[in-house]
């Protein structure tokens, strides 16, 4: 393995969004890969067409591209030299290999219809044991094992529908090093014989995984840790085809936790707490209704790629100091599967829109105001960008996701139509109209209109009317934007400019009762 290139490969099935446990999955083999200089692969695994989703696979990409994860080579970004990278495209090859296994005594046809299989299911479930297809029960259902060879071939000839299941030893210990959990030990008789090839003329995932990580060279198997109980029957099939001496080395990823640590995160739980689940939103068809289901992902919801990927490495793995603000490129310099954790990963959506905030305050004033000029331009408000820019610099601390600086400062480009009825009650009586009154004819006559100035007037305004500039503060504020809060006042009163600010005091002193 020393002397092999790294090739790791992400290998996703198209039934589905691409839920934000997978891009972790992708991301790491991502890592690990550049940190080795070796090469990443998206490869879609699409045997089982019963569960196929179209748009699935381009949502795939899609996500794969916003996240900034780029494969080398793969299905949406350029064929290799161990193209095609589409299994149902790969048809052709997998058979042979299957004929492989059953001409090493290592897999056998099983012509059993679905009637018998749920029969035999019902028996071993009645008599108190456990229902599987295994080194015992194959001896009294109709396969090759029991059958004779000129049966079998009559039934083949006759078009029988059959599938190729591998033969499980049937007293073994099987033994995984996983690089993450150290070796892994199962005994045989704790395993099924699991179908390799289907009646529809398909490899079923085992099969299909095993050649191909094979053909194209893979050396290390990246996964979730859900297919631990499928790498015993992995590394059977590497022995039974003599692929021992090239086996991948694997590492099986710990799961993503509920914020409270309960279970699986699933869909259900982001929209139940009010999170996204996946890096975009999408409809996809889901299989179980027949029917289109809609999702929120985390790119139109205001998160960055770069805050979301952070947040992601972070979920099982972490770093040899303190950090906590990455990257890609630290990312990759610092991953190594040794510090992945063995256990779950609890996912915390406050610590998620924390990553946001710092890598908005890590943009630039420019790079914002670019992404605010979009959404005013959608809004039909006529600006410039230099205005925007200066608007930006006022409401970026306080905002966590883009989309916040409309929220934060809209009223820099609508006046307020309302005021903050509790400061009204609190703040607004004939004392405090007098005095926005003077200060208003006061601001009429300033040549500049700088914060300086117009703080300064401010302040001397409310001397000359024996009224402490405290007192009135508040309500200025709310007279302007609205609110009784926000960014740097007299800063933003310099960016509305004098001409604004005199109309919407003219206008608060009319409307405010």
């Amino acid at each position: 393995m020393e002397n092999r290139k790294v090739r790791v490969r992400f290998a996703p099935s198209p039934t589905g969004p691409l839920h934000m446990g997978g891009v972790r999955t992708a991301l790491y083999n991502y890592l690990f890969a550049k940190h080795h200089g070796g090469d990443f692969i998206l490869r879609i695994e699409d045997t089982d067409q019963d569960r196929f989703v179209p748009g699935a696979e381009a949502y795939i990409i899609e996500s794969l591209k916003w996240c900034g994860i780029v494969p080398n080579e793969g299905v949406g970004f350029g064929d290799g030299p161990y193209a095609p990278y589409r299994q149902s495209d790969r048809k052709p090859m997998y058979r042979q290999y299957a004929d492989q296994l059953i001409a090493g005594g290592h897999a056998y046809y099983a012509f059993d219809t679905t009637e018998e299989l749920t029969d035999m299911r019902k028996k071993i479930e009645a008599a108190g044991g456990t229902s599987s297809y295994n080194a015992i029960t194959r001896q009294n259902m109709k396969n090759s094992l029991t059958l004779s060879e000129d049966e079998v071939k009559r039934r083949i000839d006759a078009g029988e529908h059959y599938v190729i299941r591998m033969k499980i030893p049937r007293n073994e210990e099987i033994r995984v090093k996983d690089l993450i959990r150290g070796w892994v030990v199962v005994h045989s008789g704790q395993m099924d014989d699991k179908v390799l090839f289907k009646s529809d003329g398909m490899p079923t995932y085992h099969l299909a995984n095993v050649v191909d990580d094979y053909t194209m060279k893979i050396t290390h198997v990246i996964r979730g840790e859900e297919w631990l109980p499928s790498a015993p029957l992995h590394v059977l099939l590497y022995r039974s085809l003599g692929w021992e001496d090239v086996m991948p080395e694997f590492a099986h990823l710990p799961l993503l936790l509920r914020p409270d640590g309960n279970g699986k995160l699933s869909k259900r739980d982001g929209d139940r707490l009010g999170f996204p689940v996946f890096p975009i939103s999408g409809s996809l068809l889901d299989v179980k209704t027949g029917k289109p289901e809609s999702f929120t992902g985390y790119r139109e919801s205001g998160y960055f790629p770069d805050a979301f990927i952070n947040m992601l490495a972070l979920l099982g793995w972490h770093s040899s100091g303190n950090q906590e603000l990455y990257t890609l490129d630290e990312l990759v310099k610092e991953f190594s599967l040794d510090r992945v954790s063995k256990s779950g990963a609890k996912f915390d959506p406050e610590k998620t829109k924390w990553f946001n905030q710092q890598y908005l305050r890590k943009r630039s004033d420019s790079e914002l105001a670019a992404i605010w000029m979009e959404e005013l331009k959608t809004k039909g408000i006529a600006t410039t960008p230099e205005y925007v820019l200066k608007a930006v610099h006022l409401v970026k601390e306080k905002a966590v996701f883009s989309n916040d600086l409309w929220n934060l400062g809209s009223f820099l480009f609508v006046a307020p139509v309302s005021y903050d009825p509790e400061v009204v009650k609190k703040r607004w009586n004939e004392a405090a109209s007098k005095f926005f009154a003077a200060l208003n004819e006061d601001f009429k006559t300033l040549a500049a209109f700088d914060a300086h100035t117009i703080e300064e007037t401010f302040k001397k305004c409310a001397e000359k009317m024996a009224i402490p500039a405290g007192q009135v503060m508040q309500m200025f504020r709310v007279c302007i934007s609205g609110a009784a809060g926000g960014p740097a006042l007299f800063e933003m009163c310099e960016l509305l400019g004098k001409d604004e600010v005199v109309r919407r005091l003219d206008t608060s002193l009319s409307s405010i009762k």
